[in-house]
This record gives C-alpha cells, sequence and structure tokens, in this order.
C-alpha cells in the first residue's frame, strides 16, 4: 500500500476515534486535566487567564541591556546561574522555559534591584511581575515533579 494511502487511512481513523471519544468518552479529561495528564511528566505547569493575560506586557524587552548595567559582581558571584537581568526577562517572558533554573537565577537580583531597572527600562517590562510569574512556575514544576519538601527547601 502506497505511503500516502496509508497516512489517509490513518489520519482518517484519528479523526473518528477523536469524534468518538468527544460525543462518548468521559468528561472528566477535558482542559487543565488533560493538559496536565500531558505536560505534566514534562513539569510544564498550565497558565491561568490572569497570567495568559500578562504576557502581553512580559514581552516587550527589546534587548538594549540597559537592565545589565551594574550587574557583573552579581553575574560573577552567581557562578553561572545568573547571566544578567537582561537574558532572565528574554528567557522568561518569551517561552516555557525551565522555571526552576529560572527561579535560580531570579535569586541573585534583589525586588528593590528589579523595581529600579524597571524605571530605567525603556519598555517598561514589569521585571518584579516575570520574577513573581517564574517563582510561582517554579514551585508548580517542583510539585508536578513530586520533589520533596525537603528537596525544595535545600534550594
Amino acid at each position: 500500500m502506497p505511503a500516502r494511502v496509508k497516512a489517509a487511512l490513518f489520519l482518517a481513523w484519528s479523526l473518528i476515534v477523536t469524534l468518538l471519544r468527544r460525543l462518548f468518552g468521559s468528561k472528566e479529561n477535558l482542559g487543565i486535566a488533560l493538559f496536565k495528564e500531558n505536560y505534566g511528566p514534562d513539569r510544564l505547569p498550565p497558565v491561568t487567564p490572569e497570567e495568559r493575560e500578562n504576557f502581553a506586557d512580559f514581552g516587550g524587552c527589546i534587548a538594549c541591556g540597559l537592565c545589565d548595567r551594574g550587574e557583573a559582581e552579581r553575574i560573577a558571584a552567581s557562578k553561572g546561574e545568573y547571566r544578567g537581568v537582561m537574558h532572565l526577562m528574554l528567557g522568561g517572558s518569551r517561552s516555557m522555559p525551565d522555571y526552576t533554573a529560572a527561579a535560580l537565577s531570579f535569586r541573585h537580583v534583589p525586588d528593590d534591584v528589579l523595581r529600579k531597572k524597571e524605571a530605567a527600562c525603556p519598555t517598561r517590562v514589569p521585571m518584579r511581575a516575570i520574577s513573581r510569574f517564574v517563582r510561582e512556575k517554579a514551585a508548580e514544576e517542583r510539585r508536578l515533579s513530586g520533589e520533596s519538601a525537603a528537596e525544595q527547601a535545600a534550594e
């Protein structure tokens, strides 16, 4: 049987199965529950509607580098965990990163420093809001992975 025919039959079968599951299957595994089932093993937590609305503001970084001014000491002291505020703004706002790794990096920048850098940012990126978001998602990642309280405290 030609490959195209096999592909068409497979797609048709998949469509029929999907439609039948939606019509007669359990409604419990829809939405967030299905998302958690699919992405929980990858430690990717779902976002709330409010968090989704904030994404538009989070993506305002133009990578100008102004927020990295004065960060050399913190970058050096981090021993590779922290590469600068600009990297956090780009990484924490443009994709679904490994939030746990990003939260480790945010540990090196206090909120009062982020507040000052927000004021200097030409696009007014909400750096403290991104920091809170990343930290909350990191906590959710740890819960999804089943990390124990002792492991979380060690961090």
